[in-house]
Formats: structure tokens, C-alpha cells, sequence
């Protein structure tokens, strides 16, 4: 398994509409997105100028948008 590079928020959300996720709502400073096909629900954190760290975007990857590393990273 490949390790995780360091992601800010903006290039995770790229990733994630490539992967058929939607915008759905925001507030304050996090993004909730949307994948009606799979159904499943993600939350992005905004934070302008900072990395989503390796822990909360393994979580963000694998439990909340159900992918495997390997197909994210695919994208990236």
C-alpha cells in the first residue's frame, strides 16, 4: 500500500468529484459532499493554508466515502 501524501482540502474535493461526489452543503468550514450512486455522505474540512492530516484523511477515504487507498490515489 502506498502511504498518503499531505492534501490540502481543495485537492481532496477534486479528487472526490472525480470520484462522483457532490457538492450538498457547506457550513462554516466544512463541505459536506454527496454520492447518490453509492450512497454515502463525506465532510471535508476547509482550512485555507493547511494539510488535512494523514489519519483524518485515511478516515475521510476508507470509512465515510467507502474507497480503498489505491482508488483515491489512483485519481490523484
Amino acid at each position: 500500500m502506498k502511504s498518503l501524501p499531505a492534501l490540502n482540502s481543495r485537492k481532496a474535493i477534486k479528487i472526490l468529484r472525480k470520484l462522483g461526489f457532490e457538492k450538498d452543503r457547506q457550513k462554516g468550514s466544512h463541505l459536506v459532499m454527496i454520492n447518490p450512486e453509492r450512497n454515502k455522505t463525506v465532510v471535508i474540512p476547509i482550512h485555507t493554508g493547511k494539510t488535512i492530516k494523514k489519519p483524518l484523511l485515511k478516515s475521510i477515504i476508507e470509512d465515510d466515502a467507502g474507497l480503498t487507498i489505491e482508488e483515491f490515489l489512483k485519481i490523484l
